[in-house]
Formats: C-alpha cells, structure tokens, sequence
C-alpha cells in the first residue's frame, strides 16, 4: 500500500510512518517541510498521487476550543478534497478516548475534526486512543520553573509508538468506521506520571496537581479519559517506557 501520514514528523506520527514502512509500505509524509502544507491545501494533490489510504495524526498545541476547531475542520477539510481528486478511497483519523462529554477546548477539535470526517465523502476510520506516556513530558517542558502545575486527571496511558503501530493496522483493513479504543495497560494519575517522571530523570521540581476549571476541567477529572471496558488493551506501561529509547529521545 501507498500510504500518506499528515503530521508524519510529531510525537505519534513518526512512529506510524516506521511501523508502516516496517510493514512494507509506501510512506509519504505530508508536512510543511515536504512541501505538503495540510492547513494551506499547498502541495496536497501532488503528494497524494497513487495513495491508497491517508491517516491524519496532524496536531496543535492550545487551550481554545475556537482555535482547535478551526484547526482540525480546516485540515480535513482539505485533506478530504484532495483525497477526493486523488482517488484515496480511505481516511483514517487519530481522535481521543472519553470526549464525547467533553466539547470544550482541545478536545472540541477533536470532535470537530470527527464530525467533519464521518459526514465527509471518503470512506474513513476513526481510530480514538489514550493519552500518550509522551503527554506528562510535555506539560513538564511547558511549565519550567521549580514547580510544575499539573491538571487532575486520571487517565490510562498508552505509548505513541503503539498508537502508531495501531493506526497502520487500520488503514490496512480498510474503512471501518469508529473502531475499538485503545488504551494503555494501567490505570493512572496525570500528576503521578509527572512525578514518577522528574524522579526518573533525576530532576528537582515540584509537581501541583490542580482541577481545572470549566467543563475542560470537570472532563479531565471524571475519569473518562480512561477509556471503557471494551477497549485494545496496549502492552507498555508507563515505567517500561520511561526506561525505552522512546523516552530517551524524545
């Protein structure tokens, strides 16, 4: 297969983009520096030429609802039309486990970005999945200082090089519609994995688990980001990842 991974150079993108070449696929990357711009439109039919399936892992990193919204539904709006004058008969987009009560912030892109995905004209995949182990790192880097304010929610964890691994499975059997979750193998606080996390890597902060407020806020706390009892169930856990090279590079 001829597959297109957009955002192909994130956190979880490039290991989809390994786990499909491993599987012996065509990889094309979709981003900016390819020349593929997925928010622009620029380049997108080029780059799509032959491709049997696209998977969308493309993201962005704020609070605003307003901002996620038109971020995702721009890009897959223009994903979807290029795909159309391509002949890509299948989308598969990465979404996130426990959001559909939580239409607020980040997460109202995400089901913004699904919506316009299931109403849309290729045939698709939506592939939801747990909060990655990478996540406690990043809301580390983006709070320097000696105290890191971290937001309560329990959640269950999986590895970005699983949900790669996972995504490349789906564009390869085809459009499914909305599949099974997947999920890490424990149970955990958001604020613990920081803390396990500065431990291991031998730093001196403080980690201030706080409740956000708003409907964000209440989401993120309730529990619902662990996913439900019908999920894939991942193979690493948090402490097996914080000891991979996954970790270690970043």
């Amino acid at each position: 297969m001829r597959i297109a991974v957009a955002g192909g150079t994130g956190t979880v993108g490039r290991h989809t983009v390994s786990a499909a070449r491993e599987a012996g696929h065509d990889v094309v990357v979709l981003s900016r520096a390819s020349g593929a711009d997925v928010q622009s439109g620029d380049g997108l039919d080029v780059a799509l030429a032959g491709a049997d399936a696209v998977v969308d892992v493309t993201n962005l990193t704020s609070l605003s609802a307003k901002r996620a919204r038109a971020f995702f539904e721009n890009g897959t709006r223009n994903l979807l039309a290029a795909e159309q004058r391509a002949g890509v008969r299948h989308h598969v987009a990465l979404s996130i486990v426990g959001i559909d009560d939580i239409d607020a912030s980040y997460y109202a892109g995400k089901l913004a970005q699904e919506r316009a995905v299931s109403t849309g004209d290729v045939p698709f995949t939506i592939a939801r999945a747990a909060q990655f182990h990478e996540f406690a790192g990043q809301l580390l880097a983006g709070t320097p200082g000696p105290f890191a304010v971290i937001p309560r929610a329990p959640v269950r964890p999986v590895a970005a090089r699983e949900v790669g691994a996972h995504l490349v499975q789906a564009a390869e059997a085809g459009p499914q519609g909305r599949i099974a979750d997947l999920v890490g193998p424990r149970d955990e606080d958001l604020a613990d994995l920081a803390r396990r996390q500065i431990a291991f890597d031998g730093i001196r902060r403080r980690v201030l688990e706080v409740r956000l407020p708003g409907g964000y806020g209440r989401g993120l706390a309730s529990g619902s980001l662990r996913g439900g009892p019908d999920a894939i169930v991942a193979r690493i856990d948090f402490e097996d990842w914080l000891r991979s090279e996954d970790h270690r590079t970043g």
